[in-house]
Parts: structure tokens; sequence; C-alpha cells
């Protein structure tokens, strides 16, 4: 990396303000190209549908072929996802109930979750209105995209009453949050899409200090997932998010070891939603090595990494045309199928998922081998063969990946 410091670079947006957008947007997947086509600013379609509508638009369970479960009965059922978010979304069930009409979806199993208080309206003083509504869109986001490809399971929306920013602003209360799911045992698997650069914390103790909840909630046997970033190998400065930092940073919590970190991909898609070649990794996925965490030894023996001594992430990607805050929800629903499966919860899954990197495509593990996370002026990593900073093990063939995993967890 360098111990050269340049001159910090003016970008468009925050990585949350950049998903909220997208998210208001609810971008659909562009056949063959595996880009995001915005359909308006209206909340009212999600980038991914079930099925296919009445007017033929692709789903993103086509790709994932998560029909071969459903079949099966595997949707999900008895797992609970929670979603962790600032402020939430009032107005959730009715889009919830739209959405499932629209796309033939068994209505959602919505519970929310406060315990630090019932969040602000986005319009009452004092309150940042486009945060808030950044956070109502993520929400959305994140819900729709658990239950597209778990339409069984439960869904739990963990707000904090306080927006989540960079560096430390409303972590703490992010945590409490996530503490009182551990506590009272409200969810299976945790799905977190939020992120600030490691650099931008207080201190590296902030971060451990804060990891000591990804601890609870890992010895209470519940899985952690969280995005990678938007902002490729870089991120946002602290004190002015529409700056990005000069050099390689990545983002906390993906970059704790307690945590899947979970990057993006793009489906390429025919009109009716299958595959028409390899998924390639999103050019603004996060991806990068941790600066406080080292190396966990379930990364040891993997040669992508290089000669780097820190936590390489993310471990593996899903579709990210609407950016990481799309492929950790995914990931999260595909997770909510193998706790079904198992008939219990997963708990830390990083040991057995790099084992089955390892075994491949028998296993579920797709590799993303084209594609590169360079931002602006900053360098990235690019894919390649094998386990790669850029893309970790690539992404995931969702039938036989649920069906290993479910195996592979003791």
């Amino acid at each position: 990396m360098g111990s050269e410091r340049k001159p910090a670079r003016r970008v468009a947006g925050t990585w949350k303000r950049t998903a909220g957008l997208l998210a208001a947007a609810m971008v659909l997947l562009a056949p063959g190209t595996g880009t995001a086509v915005a359909e308006g600013a209206g909340l009212t379609r999600a980038s991914a549908v079930h099925a296919a509508d009445a007017a033929g638009e692709p789903s993103i369970a086509v790709p994932y072929r998560v029909d071969e479960l459903w079949r099966r009965g595997i949707t999900g059922q008895g797992a609970t996802v929670a979603v962790l978010v600032s402020f939430g979304d009032p107005g959730m069930e009715k889009f919830m109930a739209d959405y499932d009409e629209q796309y033939a979806l068994p209505p959602a199993d919505i519970r929310r979750v406060e315990p630090l208080g019932k969040p602000p309206s986005c319009t009452d003083p004092g309150v940042n209105t486009e945060n808030c509504l950044a956070w109502v869109s993520e929400s959305r986001l994140d819900v729709a995209m658990v239950h597209s490809l778990a339409p069984g399971a439960r869904i739990v929306i963990a707000a904090s009453p306080v927006d989540e920013t960079q560096g430390d602003s409303g972590m703490p209360e992010m945590m409490r949050t996530l503490d009182h799911l551990t506590r009272h045992r409200l969810a299976d698997v945790v799905s977190m899409s939020f992120g600030s650069v490691e650099e931008n914390f207080n201190s590296p103790d902030s971060m451990r200090r804060y990891g000591r909840t990804l601890a609870r909630a890992r010895a209470a046997g519940i899985t952690l997932v969280a995005s990678s970033g938007d902002h490729g190998a870089s991120g946002p400065l602290r004190d002015d998010p529409a700056l990005h930092h000069p050099r390689r940073v990545v983002a906390w919590p993906a970059s704790d070891p307690r945590v899947t970190a979970v990057g993006g991909s793009l489906l390429h898609v025919d009109p009716q939603g299958h595959r028409t070649s390899p998924d390639t990794l999103w050019p603004k996925s996060g991806a990068g090595h941790s600066s406080v965490f080292p190396r966990p030894p379930w990364q040891h023996s993997v040669a992508g990494t290089g000669s780097v001594s820190g936590r390489s992430l993310p471990d593996i990607t899903m579709q990210g045309a609407a950016g990481t805050s799309q492929s950790a929800p995914l990931f999260a629903g595909v997770l909510a199928l193998a706790v079904q499966l198992h008939h219990g919860p997963l708990g830390d899954i990083n040991p057995a998922l790099y084992r089955l990197g390892a075994a491949g495509p028998e296993a579920g593990i797709v590799d993303v081998t084209q594609g590169a996370n360079s931002y602006a002026d900053v360098p990235g990593f690019t894919a390649g063969d094998g386990f790669d900073t850029a893309s970790g093990w690539g992404t995931v063939d969702v039938p036989r990946f649920v069906r290993a995993l479910a195996l592979a967890v003791t």
C-alpha cells in the first residue's frame, strides 16, 4: 500500500447514501448485461423478483436456481433473519404486501424490534431527512432481498433510532440493538448492510470494543453477514464523505473475522432470467485487507491473499447491481435456506465456507474470474482463478451450496 499519502479526492455521495438512492430507484436486472436499469424514483419495485411477473420481468430467483429447493419445501421455513438498520420503515408491511402480490410470493412474516425506543419520523425536527429516507429504502431493499430467496423465513427489522454514518457515529446504538437480538435469541442470521472505513473510527480499539458484541452473537450461534462496501478499494472519509481515502482501505464490520463479508458480483441473464455467461465482479465492490484484524486461521491456506497479514475480504459475492447492500441480504436469504435444511442455526460459517471453497463447484462454489475494483485513483484488486482478494471464493450455486453448507457446519 505504501506510505505516501495522496490528497483526498471528491466523489459523489456516501456509501449509505449511494445504496439508499439505488434502493429508492429499485433497479431491475438488465438482461444480458448484469447492469442496473433504474425504473424510477418511486419505491414501487424491488431489484429482485420472485418468478416472473405479468410483464415477464426476470427474477433473481431464476439465476440462483432457488426454485429447486422450494420444490422440496426448502423455503427458509423456521429460520429467522434479522436486518440491522437505522430508523427502519413504518410503511414496510404495505410495501411488502404490494411486492408479494405483484410477484406471487407468500406474505412476508415481518416482525419489528426497537429495543432503544421508537425511531423518529424522517420529518421530525433534528432528523437528517435525506439520510433517514435512505435508510427507509435500505430497509426495504434488505427485506425484499431476503424474502426473494427465502420466502418462508421470518424477517426481523431490528432498528436503531440513531443514524449510523461514518466512524463511531451511531455504531454504539447499532451494537446495542444487535446485543438485544443476541440476548433474546431473536435471529439465526443477522444481515448488516452498513459499514465504516476502519480508519474512520476514533481508534482500532473502537472496533475491538464493538467486536465484543459480535463475539457474543457468534457465541449464541448467530451467523453474521455484512456488505463489503461500495467504493471499490477505497472508502469515504469520516469528516467529508464526499471525499474518498487516497489509498486502499476496507470497512468494518465486514473486516471483522467473526463476520462473513459479502461483496458484489454481476449476473448476466437472458430475458427469462437464465445466466448467459459467468458472473463478473461489480466494479465498486469493496475488497482489500484489514489493517486492524490479522488473517484468521481459516484464511491461512488460501493462496489469493498474497503476502499481506491482514484479514482479506470479501469471503463471497452475490448480485450487487444495487450495491453490496443488495448482496448481503441476498446471502442472508441463502443462509436461511441452509438453516432450515440443517434443522437449526449455522453459527460462524467462515471455517466451513473456506473448506467448501477449496472443494469448488461440487460444493456449490462458483469462481468469479473477471473484473477489478479500482476506484478513482486508488488501484484495486483483480478477480482471477480460485480465491482472490477481489471476490473471495466467487459466488454460489445456491442448491448445491445450501446442501453442502448444511452438512459442513458443526
